[in-house]
């Protein structure tokens, strides 16, 4: 597909150059043109380096780590547009950071989910775009219209050539919330379920307790939102092996890997994971090459904002979908 160059700009932050590049491969665009300046006091600058005057702007920039300095990037990306008066400003966050906090579970804390949506669009966005929230209800947290795709075609297409390797298969939901993307997956792959029953200790500590659901002598595929320090999916791996299953494949939309994500995951009985490149890799995965998988989203964000900007519906993009987690 080919968009005119003159209407649509799509610009990258640091954080997501190489994927937006892969989504203007998909709609026959250049990357926009501009330089982000990081001053010796550690302020930013984004400087847009072409006319985007009643254009259609698109900013693609994930706030993964650093998260503070990725979320102030796009702020003052959406800015800059606003001020050189683009016609519509869409974020494009592949990955939205401070999903988590999306509610007070303990008195006297903030919700953060709540709070960076209300500075996307205090900063002038007329729409967000993003993928595989951490909790679906964040889309209500903002008062423009929010596109919120789901990776499972992505991991379904994959997973489908895989299909006759992973031979007799049980996808494990690793905590209750889950259970709705679970089952979904299960369906296109005709596999059976299995939930487990998760109690957090902790914010890095995970317990992983009972498991609904037979796994023995199966290959179980636990598919999750996001792999943040590991400690769910690495339990639940350890769970379901003690339980009697052959192997295991994790596969999870957001491939965080913070703090000791990746020396667990290097002695978790996992055989394979699988994450998509919504957060860059910049070799930050390379102590996981010999099981990582890493799949392409510039597809899914590209055909999504050529919808956006042809005024056509997102909904084509969510036929195949598994549902979203609660």
């Amino acid at each position: 597909m080919n968009i005119d160059q003159d209407h649509m700009k799509v610009f990258a932050g640091r954080a997501s150059r190489e994927l937006a590049q892969d989504m203007c491969e998909v709609v026959g665009l250049t990357l926009g043109q501009a330089n982000t300046e990081l001053f010796p006091d550690g302020e930013l600058m984004v400087r847009v380096e072409e006319d985007v005057r009643g254009r259609d702007c698109f900013v693609v920039q994930s706030t993964s780590d650093p998260v503070n300095a990725n979320l102030m990037e796009l702020l003052i990306y959406i800015d800059c547009l606003r001020r050189a008066s683009a016609k519509r400003i869409t974020a494009v966050l592949p990955y939205f950071g401070y999903a988590r906090q999306d509610r007070k579970d303990a008195g006297r804390t903030p919700i953060t989910a709540k709070l960076v949506a209300n500075l996307i669009t205090a900063a002038g966005a007329d729409r967000v775009l993003s993928m595989d929230l951490h909790a679906a209800q964040i889309q209500g947290f903002f008062d423009i219209p929010v596109d919120h795709l789901s990776a499972a075609t992505v991991f379904c297409d994959y997973l489908q050539g895989i299909r006759s390797e992973m031979g007799d298969l049980v996808i494990v939901s690793p905590d209750v919330g889950n259970v709705k993307v679970a089952n979904g997956y299960a369906n296109m792959l005709d596999a059976d379920l299995a939930i487990i029953d998760k109690r957090r200790e902790s914010g890095s500590s995970v317990s992983s307790r009972n498991l609904i659901g037979d796994v023995d002598g199966r290959t179980v595929l636990m598919v999750d939102d996001m792999i943040s320090t590991a400690g769910t999916i690495c339990e639940a791996a350890k769970l379901v092996i003690e339980r009697g299953a052959d192997r295991v494949i994790a596969a999870a939309s957001h491939g965080v890997l913070c703090g000791l994500a990746l020396d667990r995951l290097a002695e978790a009985p996992i055989d394979r994971i699988i994450v998509t490149d919504s957060i860059a890799d910049r070799g930050r995965l390379r102590p996981l090459r010999h099981k990582i998988v890493q799949l392409g989203v510039g597809q899914l964000l590209g055909d999504a904002i050529h919808r956006i900007h042809h005024d056509m519906s997102i909904s084509a993009l969510f036929r195949r979908g598994t549902g979203v987690k609660r």
